[in-house]
């Protein structure tokens, strides 16, 4: 039984990010990163599917530039009510949907070829339920058919909490890295 909606989730949690001060986001965020940068996972990877963070959400600057010296990297672009994913390049990244670098790259990749996806949320529990700005975009993406990749949420230690209301089309996250 939950005690919370979603909206009061999505409340709460943004103002416990917001009291987060810049030094304990960038020292959360390289706690992340590193954490995901060793996992096996990442390790045996051939396609990882990232994103550019927003504000609130843990910075993935560093890994991508890391991750793209390693991998074949793939960032989200929205149009409109869809995501899709395209190969990062530096050069090709502007700003695009909700002021969030993408690539404006042409080539779109398949979703079967994605073994490892990094997940944001709004909010996590740490069985992996996930709750999202509530657009549905990754839950969307994920219940493609051929998508196959091991999904890995990635969240500031702030925004986990006990339980997340959950719909048929939530898609869980096999486990998730916070700081």
């Amino acid at each position: 039984m939950s005690f919370y909606t979603k909206t009061e989730i999505r409340r709460s949690v943004r103002k416990a990010i917001a009291t987060l001060s810049e030094g304990e986001r960038i020292s959360q965020s390289a706690q992340i990163v590193s954490h995901i940068a060793s996992l096996e996972e990442v390790q045996h990877a051939k396609v990882v599917a990232l994103f550019a963070s927003l504000a609130d959400e843990p910075q993935t600057a560093d890994f991508i530039q890391w991750a793209a010296t390693h991998k074949y990297i793939v960032l989200p672009r929205i149009d409109g009510d869809d995501m899709d994913f395209y190969p990062y390049s530096p050069e090709s990244m502007q700003r695009g949907a909700f002021g969030i670098e993408e690539p404006q790259t042409e080539e779109r990749t398949d979703p079967a070829e994605i073994d490892l996806i990094i997940v944001p949320g709004r909010a996590f529990t740490p069985q992996g339920k996930r709750l999202g700005r509530g657009r549905g975009y990754y839950d969307r993406y994920m219940s493609q058919s051929g998508f196959h990749a091991t999904k890995i949420g990635v969240c500031y230690k702030e925004q986990l909490v006990e339980e997340i209301p959950d719909e048929p089309h939530d898609i869980l996250m096999e486990c998730v890295i916070y700081a």
